[in-house]
């Protein structure tokens, strides 16, 4: 059974997972991280590669590269069990390979490892990962509209999320904040989004770190008749995110989604009863979205 369950989730998830791994930027990614195990075990290339085992086998692994890999396995193990989604599994495994890569390149022979940098340079400045491009229900805001918005209406609540299209973390936790929108958005609770990269001025007003060294991308605000009510993550006193896991289940808990849902739906049904105006005996009843 242990065997079976992980075998019947990616059987499940197969479909997305090709939509996934069938772009561009992935499939080069893939390319990158796999780069030393294709050339040290293809064996037109391989034979000419210096070797440090005992056989004189250059086509395998000595006792050092066996080490680096180990030891690569083991960090994506302990950064993974934090991930929440398949893309960020994913990611850190692409991240740390080609970490490893690039020593063990180097000490294969300078010339590979100053290549091996130089082709991830370029695909980093190239290749940008895809953005969600799903079904959703947000405004997206700019630094004029935003405070505007807020403001409009002092009935509707607003959860915001300030992001970066840089950020991994934003770009895992879009489709899920996509999801929220489209089980949750009613007219009195709404769902919006800013790009602090693309504006920067907002960051500093609304006090959302873009370093990401302050592990606050991406960040979500409550908003209740303009003001800010709660946010996530918290940030410590020396600027710091206190660590909060960006799940579907995390966000409808501290944020109270489903309360705040019913009583959104109640504004919206007391905002349809609109006064009535008898001018010649006829009743004309307006509703607030009329108005």
């Amino acid at each position: 059974m242990a065997v079976l369950t992980p075998i019947l989730a990616i059987l499940y998830a197969a479909p997305g997972l090709w939509r996934w791994v069938s772009q561009p930027y992935y499939l080069l990614s893939a390319l990158l991280s796999a780069s030393f195990l294709v050339i040290r075990k293809l064996p037109p290339v391989c034979q000419h590669l210096p070797t440090q085992r005992e056989d004189g086998n250059p086509c395998d692994f000595d006792w050092r590269e066996v080490e680096i890999l180990m030891f690569l396995s083991a960090i994506v193990m302990m950064k993974n069990r934090r991930c929440i989604t398949i893309e960020q599994h994913i990611g850190n495994i692409f991240m740390f390979s080609k970490v490893a890569n690039t020593i063990l390149f180097f000490r294969l022979d300078l010339r590979m490892g100053l290549l091996y940098i130089t082709l991830c340079l370029v695909f980093l400045m190239t290749c940008k990962p895809p953005l969600y491009m799903g079904p959703e229900h947000i405004k997206y805001f700019s630094d004029k509209t935003i405070e505007e918005e807020m403001q409009s209406d002092g009935r509707v609540t607003w959860i915001v999320e300030f992001f970066a299209n840089w950020s991994s973390e934003c770009q895992s936790f879009a489709p899920i904040y996509a999801e929220l929108s489209l089980k949750y958005n009613c007219a009195g609770l709404k769902f919006g989004k800013v790009d602090i990269g693309r504006y920067p001025d907002l960051s500093t007003r609304y006090n959302v770190s873009t370093s990401p060294l302050s592990k606050q991308l991406p960040t979500l605000i409550l908003f209740q008749g303009g003001k800010e009510i709660l946010r996530r993550p918290q940030v410590d006193k020396k600027g710091r995110a206190v660590s909060w896991s960006f799940t579907q289940e995390n966000v409808i808990r501290e944020f109270n989604l489903n309360e705040l849902y019913q009583k959104a739906k109640k504004i919206k049904k007391h905002g349809d009863e609109a006064p009535t105006d008898t001018e010649n005996g006829t009743a004309v009843i307006e509703s607030k979205k009329d108005q």
